[in-house]
């Protein structure tokens, strides 16, 4: 299931604080993870995951090992910087994606 990582104004998930996509963290999101799977996305593509201060070096390693890591910024950062342009979807990932739970890492 994919979140807006920028909701529409006035729907109710708009005054919510983006959180960690780590499975089973509900935690404030700090960081950014940006991603491209080339098996899938074109090169310029960026999907993101959202990640608290606990969980952005395991989420990255994650990414990492499989090549599909691009980025990681500070959410601020990326809020400054997003025009409309970059892919802003935050994503819960499966059991399928990522076999250990949150609590790993």
């Amino acid at each position: 299931m994919n979140f807006p990582l920028f909701p529409a104004p006035g729907s109710p998930d708009d005054q919510a604080p983006p959180v960690c996509s780590a499975k089973g963290c509900r935690d404030a999101a700090v960081w950014v993870l940006a991603w491209n799977n080339p098996k899938l996305h074109t090169p310029e593509r960026r999907k993101t995951w959202l990640a608290c201060d606990a969980h952005r070096e395991h989420l990255s390693s994650f990414l990492g090992v499989r090549g599909f890591l691009k980025e990681v910024v500070t959410l601020t950062e990326w809020e400054e910087r997003s025009d409309g342009g970059e892919d802003t979807e935050r994503g819960e990932r499966s059991e399928r994606e990522e076999p250990g739970s949150a609590s790993d890492g």
